[in-house]
């Protein structure tokens, strides 16, 4: 980041050692790491707050995109609205509409499928009954 080789570094620890002292190094030391601490801490807001700005810019902008492509897609097919519902069969006369044979949902659905349910015996092995009537053949 700084570019400071190891000689230069030995260089000012040794400057530092003789300008503090050894008695009030260590105590120099905690500041400065304290300092540097507190600097890359604001610098790490920073980073986060200019990141978080990019994002809110990147998708308001793809907003603005989903938006146009939408109203794009909806002149291009437009939505068809659905029939009128029938009234009911006793609200009016019988016409050439009610003549014709309705179909019924319900009687398109498939019936529900039944299943048999399982017999419990207290006390008995837990054996699926397949294997029962092997085991007896």
């Amino acid at each position: 980041m700084f570019n400071i080789d190891s000689s230069e570094f030995l260089l000012v620890a040794l400057v530092a050692l003789v300008v503090i002292g050894p008695k009030d190094l260590p105590k120099a030391m905690r500041v400065v790491g304290y300092w540097v601490g507190r600097a890359r801490a604001v610098g790490r807001q920073f980073r986060a707050g200019f990141d978080e700005m990019v994002r809110e810019a990147e998708l308001e902008e793809m907003e603005k995109k989903w938006k146009a492509e939408n109203e794009r897609i909806m002149r291009e097919h437009p939505m068809i609205p659905p029939p009128p519902p029938e009234p009911a069969s006793g609200d009016h006369t019988p016409s050439d509409a009610s003549l014709a044979p309705s179909h019924d949902h319900a009687q398109e659905e498939h019936p529900p499928v039944m299943v048999e349910q399982p017999r419990v015996v207290p006390g008995a092995p837990d054996v699926p009954p397949a294997a029962d009537s092997k085991a007896a053949s």
